[in-house]
C-alpha cells in the first residue's frame, strides 16, 4: 500500500502540536505563552498540546523546561501557532489581573428584541471578568434558563432558582450554584417556574421591587460579588421592570442591524420611566455592539450612528459575528473555554477589560 505524505504535517510541526493527538485544544503544564497579540484568526484552536516552539520570537513549549532540542532553530510563525497563544492567555491571565470596581456594581442586560446576544454577552462578560480574578454573579431572569444552560449549572423543574428567591421563599446565596466555567462565578438559575412568575407577581406587595430586596447587601453579603448581571427576558414587563429597579446601570446590547435600532427608543423611554417612578439611580452606563459583520455597509452605518448618538458609552470593542461564539453553548459552555483563541473569545474579553477598567474609575471620578 503507498503511503502518501500529509501536505499540513509541516504546518503542524512548525507549531509544535501533534495531529495524532485528537481537538484537544489543551496546554501542557507549565507551558505559559504570553507574546504580543498578532493577527486575529478565527481558526480552529490547534490540535492537541503543545510541546515547542517560538511565536513572534517568544519561545513556549519544552524549550520552556530546558530542552536544547530546538536550539537556533527559526520557526516560521502559523495562525495556529498565534491562535495557541492567545488561547494561553486567556487560560493563564497571572500576569493580567482586571481591577476591582470601587463599589459593587449590578447591571441589568436588557433589550426586548431578541437574539441580540443579550444572554451570550451576559454570560460571556461573566466569565471573562471570573477567569481575571473578579468574582461574579449571574441572575438568570429569562424563564428560557439560556443563561444557566451557558454556565452549565442545573436547571431543571424543581432545582432551587430565581422563581423561589422572588416569591421569598429562598435567600439568592441558597439559589446560587457555582459555575464550572470559573470558582469566582456564580449563578442563580432559572427554572421553567419562572414562567408563570409575573401572573403571580401582580397580586404582590411591591412586585416591581421583589427583586431588589432579593440583592440587597446582606443577601449577597455570603456571595460577596464585585459584579452582578441580571440577564432579561426579551421583553419588557414585569421581570425586566424587577432587574431595572435592581439595579444601577442597564447594558444595553444592540445588533448591528437595521431591526435592533427600531426598538431602541421604546427600551430607552421604558427606562427613563423606571427613574421618574421607581429607581432614580438607574443610568444607562454601557451599549455593547453585537454581531458585527465587517463585510457590510449596514453594519458601520448602524455602529456609526450608535456611536454618534451615545458617544463614550458605547464600548470600543465590537463583538463580530463568531460560529464559536453559537457553538460554545450547545457545549455547557462560553467562549473564552470552548474556544479560548478564538476572535469572539477575544473580543468578550476586551469588552470585559473596558468594563473593570471604568469600574475602577467610578471611585475617582
Amino acid at each position: 500500500m503507498t503511503v502518501y505524505p500529509d501536505p499540513l504535517q509541516p504546518v503542524f510541526q512548525s507549531a509544535g502540536v501533534s495531529r495524532e493527538t485528537g481537538p484537544t485544544g489543551t496546554v501542557g503544564a507549565g507551558e505559559v505563552l504570553r507574546p504580543d497579540r498578532g493577527p486575529s484568526s478565527d481558526r480552529p484552536s490547534p490540535d492537541g498540546p503543545i510541546t515547542g516552539g517560538s511565536v513572534n520570537g517568544s519561545t513556549y513549549g519544552s524549550t520552556a523546561h530546558g530542552s536544547d532540542d530546538n536550539a537556533g532553530d527559526s520557526t516560521v510563525w502559523t495562525p495556529i501557532a498565534e491562535e495557541a497563544a492567545r488561547a494561553t492567555r486567556v487560560l493563564h491571565p497571572d500576569s493580567s489581573q482586571l481591577p476591582r470596581p470601587a463599589r459593587r456594581r449590578v447591571l441589568t442586560v436588557a433589550n426586548q428584541k431578541g437574539g441580540v446576544g443579550k444572554t451570550t454577552s451576559t454570560v460571556n462578560l461573566a466569565a471573562a471578568l471570573a477567569i481575571h480574578g473578579l468574582k461574579v454573579l449571574v441572575i438568570d431572569l429569562d424563564p428560557q434558563g439560556n443563561a444557566s444552560t451557558a454556565l452549565a449549572v442545573e436547571h431543571r423543574s424543581g432545582t432551587p432558582s430565581v422563581y423561589e428567591v422572588l416569591i421569598g421563599e429562598l435567600s439568592v446565596a441558597e439559589a446560587a450554584q457555582v459555575s464550572n466555567q470559573s470558582p469566582n462565578l456564580y449563578c442563580v438559575p432559572a427554572t421553567i417556574d419562572l414562567a408563570g412568575a409575573e401572573i403571580e407577581l401582580v397580586s404582590m406587595v411591591a412586585r416591581e421591587s421583589r427583586l431588589k430586596e432579593a440583592l440587597s447587601p446582606e443577601a449577597l453579603d455570603p456571595i460577596r460579588p464585585d459584579y452582578v448581571f441580571i440577564d432579561c427576558p426579551p421583553s419588557l414587563g414585569l421581570l425586566t421592570v424587577n432587574a431595572m429597579v435592581a439595579a444601577q446601570e442597564v447594558l444595553i446590547p444592540i445588533q448591528c442591524e437595521y431591526y435592533a435600532l427600531e426598538g431602541l427608543g421604546q427600551l430607552l423611554r421604558n427606562i427613563e420611566l423606571v427613574q421618574a417612578h421607581l429607581n432614580p439611580t438607574l443610568s444607562v452606563s454601557t451599549i455593547l455592539l453585537t454581531m458585527y459583520d465587517g463585510r457590510t455597509k449596514l453594519a458601520d452605518q448602524v455602529t456609526s450612528e450608535v456611536r454618534g448618538h451615545f458617544g463614550d458609552t458605547v464600548l470600543r470593542t465590537v463583538i463580530p459575528r463568531s460560529v464559536k461564539v453559537s457553538e460554545a453553548p450547545g457545549f455547557g459552555q462560553t467562549v473564552l473555554t470552548y474556544d479560548p483563541g478564538s476572535r469572539g473569545a477575544m473580543s468578550y474579553l476586551d469588552a470585559a477589560r473596558e468594563i473593570a477598567e471604568h469600574g475602577a474609575e467610578m471611585g475617582t471620578a
